[in-house]
């Protein structure tokens, strides 16, 4: 099959490799589109020791099942694999399994290729009404809907129900529109990039430089320490800081006003396996709204798109690879 291999530091190349076989109880599918997540960006960078060259990257993916019990069936794939026995899983945080695997990552192979195995339960069916681009789509946005129902569940319920997103990418996209969907409406996506705003601003999505005033919850979608500073500085007393982003690994938490002030702080991971089955009805049904700001390009030109989102060349916050354009 073909595939987009990242094989060292800023180096992709598309050629053939062997196709992946099934495990009892897993299927094929085979992919029509595929996403680039900031952690691809970061493995392509040679920043991501869990994803050692050669490998090929890409786990926010969607397709049409070739082999197994629902072969034909268009789905969207969950790419966490767990084990579905420890505490956690039985727990339903699945995303905090001890022995998760995540495709993309070994031993696992990821979804910038023509084929993928996944375990039957991985997969959710996706109705005709929605394209396999958007499908594509469930993978970010179920991480942003997972951190904003945590966010929201350790938030007093008397908050002022207002909401800051520190950047403005796909998983700050996906975290306001999360917001939205399970009832906020005053969100403001804090963005630097000029054009990013404005990509933003017509889509309907509050965009500003910089935020002025406090909100009850601050999502970091960056996870810089510098964002992590403001998110500090900009969450109110008695609210809420939720952590999703994963640029940097230190700094920028102001701890005593965090102390002084009772502000809750959630690191969060992924979604469980409820949230990304909650987060795909929500698309179906249209909560998350048209789910039109990506970009689709060629997986020949993976290797183009790595290095335009590299450069900050690319306006739209997410590219969608189609292995067979």
């Amino acid at each position: 099959m073909k595939a987009l291999v990242y094989e060292g530091t800023a180096t992709l190349v598309l050629r053939d490799v062997p196709g992946p076989e099934p495990e009892s109880g897993e299927e094929l599918v085979q992919i029509d589109a595929a996403g680039i997540c900031g952690s691809d960006m970061h493995a392509y960078l040679g920043h991501d020791v869990r994803r050692p060259a050669p490998l090929i990257l890409g786990h926010e993916a969607a397709g049409t099942v070739v082999r197994g019990a629902r072969s034909g069936k268009r789905v969207t794939i969950n790419p966490l694999v767990t084990c579905r026995t420890c505490l956690a899983c039985k727990a339903g945080r699945e995303n905090i399994c001890e022995y998760r695997e995540i495709i993309s990552m070994p031993p696992r192979e990821g979804a910038f290729a023509q084929f993928v195995t996944i375990p039957a339960s991985n997969l959710v069916v996706v109705p005709d009404h929605v394209s396999f681009g958007k499908a594509a789509l469930a993978e970010p946005l179920a991480v942003g809907w997972h951190a904003v129902r945590l966010g929201l569940e350790a938030l007093a319920t008397n908050a002022d129900r207002r909401a800051i997103v520190l950047g403005g990418g796909a998983i700050g996209l996906a975290a306001s529109l999360a917001l939205k969907a399970q009832g906020l409406t005053d969100v403001t996506i804090v963005e630097p990039n000029e054009q990013r705003r404005a990509f933003l601003s017509r889509y309907d999505e509050r965009a500003a430089a910089e935020a002025v005033d406090e909100a009850p919850i601050v999502v970091d979608a960056v996870g810089y320490a510098a964002t992590r500073a403001k998110a500090s500085a900009l969450v109110a007393p008695g609210g809420v800081v939720v952590h999703i982003g994963l640029g940097e690994d230190t700094g920028g938490l102001d701890i005593r006003r965090m102390t002084l002030q009772e502000i809750t702080f959630i690191g969060t991971y992924t979604y469980s396996a409820q949230d990304f089955r909650n987060t795909c009805e929500a698309m179906f049904d249209g909560r998350l709204g048209p789910l039109d700001w990506f970009e689709t390009r060629s997986l020949s030109d993976g290797a183009g798109a790595f290095d335009d989102l590299r450069h900050h060349r690319v306006a739209a916050p997410k590219i969608v690879l189609t292995p067979w354009s």
